[in-house]
């Protein structure tokens, strides 16, 4: 597949597609014109005699020390290769090629002042497979993500390392092997590259749409869990949420509604039932799910933005004739967004995991046995799974804490103010895949309690899912090795598989966006 992408109008549903499908993609030819004027103005700032900072001018602190028009390509091929300095694990490829895509829209703004040159290779790589090794750690999220950018920037150069069909090459190879070639940058160029966002917002996108999966996977988990444990579904009545009038809280609830339709579960014990009211783990999913969805909407709002922004510094102001110092590249709108999907993340998994405990205690499960299984004593059942659901909340909890109220001062106090997006979108990935296994567990055990309801049956989109679930975690009647059966799991609720099809509105799946 080939996306044409339109700088400043480009979708998440189209920046998910090219995450997840490896999509060649191009600049829209409309904004070459806007790229090349900017280009033509840095050009001319190049030969004139004013300072301007990172044309003619060190950089951060060196800000002051003018550099001769002769040695303006060696000053921009040593900022990149001085700024790579990135450290540890290397960003997976997928998040890599996002990466280089935002860095694309960035520069096809035309306020960046790169050649068409220098776009053409990011396309030639994205379309070719040439993907720069990215250390994941070593931005601080101001003055952009100096470090990962870097090392990009530093393949185009041909320093450096790189992937080519799964093989990992010095850069220059790599380049030659897919038939590109390295490039010289000119003035400003390297600047534009490594002054950015993108490696922040292309880890939080990430993170983002993983959060979706999981906040998608809980409702339907908890509607299991509600069957399960014979709750009540007066609490999804409409007319409670429309009083509130929160956005995700009706749609949970709404959802919720329609997957436990017609369940014969629900239906036997509408009359007679003596306890009046479910704890708030069943009670009140649509608040506090709907509730982390609202936040996933916003924080979506935002690296939609950011996605189209232009963040690097200095600008190119080509209607004023001007070349301007400003701070774009501070990252503080990815670490808020990140933080905010922190939150969400965190809290579905903390009352998701209360879920699970309602289900394994017999005191709370409305007559469910021990641990969810059929000879407690003998067998410990799903004991165990729930105090690895446990560690792996309180893990979360512990992740969620905010990271861009942690500032520290860099570059001689050059940048005396900076976001930490970096690391605040990178835990992400481990936060959802911990609540991955949250609801995996939770979708094993609710299928296992209302498995115990027999002859009664859930509701036929319950069914499915249960039915779905089966295929690789077998109804437990007796202890066996349970890790492959976790493992499962969360991988069918990392990959959406447990809740395809289900007909849930688009501001549960954050699709459409």
């Amino acid at each position: 597949m080939h996306e044409v992408l339109t700088p400043e109008a480009t979708t998440l549903d189209q920046l998910r597609r090219i995450w997840a499908e490896e999509s060649a993609v191009t600049l829209d030819p409309v904004c070459h014109t806007h790229i090349e004027a900017a280009a033509a103005l840095v050009a001319q700032a190049a030969a004139g005699q004013e300072a301007i900072y990172g044309v003619n001018t060190g950089f951060g602190k060196l800000a002051s020390v003018k550099i001769a028009p002769e040695d303006t390509a060696t000053l921009q091929r040593n900022l990149i290769l001085s700024h790579c300095c990135g450290v540890g694990e290397p960003l997976d490829e997928a998040t890599t090629r996002l990466m280089m895509v935002l860095k694309l829209l960035s520069l096809g703004r035309g306020a960046s002042g790169v050649v068409m040159d220098t776009v053409r290779l990011i396309e030639g790589m994205l379309a070719c497979g040439v993907l720069p090794v990215i250390p994941s750690q070593g931005s601080v999220g101001a003055s952009g993500d100096l470090a990962p950018l870097a090392h990009m920037a530093a393949t185009m150069l041909g320093e450096g390392e790189a992937t080519f069909e799964g093989i990992r090459l010095p850069s220059a190879q790599a380049l030659s092997r897919a038939g590109l070639a390295p490039i010289t940058l000119g003035p400003k160029e390297g600047l534009a590259l490594i002054n950015g966002t993108q490696f922040s917002t292309a880890c939080a996108l990430v993170g983002l749409w993983g959060a979706w999966r999981n906040a998608t996977a809980s409702v339907v988990s908890g509607a299991l869990s509600t069957d399960a444990i014979m709750g009540s579904t007066a609490p999804l009545q409409p007319a409670i949420h429309a009083l509130r009038g929160q956005p995700g809280q009706i749609a949970v609830a709404a959802a919720q509604r329609a997957l436990m339709e017609g369940s014969e579960i629900r239906e036997s014990h509408r009359d007679g039932d003596t306890r009046v009211q479910d704890p708030y783990c069943i009670r009140c999913q649509p608040q506090v799910t709907g509730a982390a969805i609202d936040l996933l909407q916003a924080a979506a709002r935002t690296l939609q933005i950011e996605a189209n922004a232009v963040t690097d510094n200095p600008l190119v102001l080509v209607d004023e004739g001007l070349i301007v110092s400003g701070g774009n590249f501070h990252a503080e709108p990815v670490g808020f967004a990140a933080d905010q999907i922190a939150l969400a993340l965190s809290e579905i998994g903390a009352i998701a995991q209360r879920r699970v405990a309602l289900m394994v205690d017999p005191t709370l499960s409305f007559d469910l046995p021990p641990f969810l299984t059929p000879k407690p004593g003998l067998n410990s059942g799903l004991m165990i799974a729930e105090v690895t659901t446990a560690a792996l909340m309180s893990e979360n909890k512990h992740l969620a804490n905010p990271c861009t109220t942690d500032s520290t001062p860099t570059s001689a106090n050059q940048e005396d103010h900076v976001s930490m997006a970096a690391h605040a979108a990178r835990r992400l990935l481990r936060m959802n895949k911990n609540l991955n296994v949250i609801l995996g567990v939770e979708a094993i055990c609710a299928a296992q309690g209302i498995h115990f309801r027999a002859p009664l049956q859930t509701s036929a989109p319950l069914q499915e899912v249960i039915g779905r679930l089966r295929e690789e975690v077998p109804v437990i009647a007796e202890d066996r090795y349970l890790a492959p059966c976790i493992e499962a799991a969360a991988r069918m609720v990392a990959e959406g598989i447990l809740v395809r099809d289900m007909g849930l509105a688009d501001d549960i799946t954050g699709q459409g966006k």
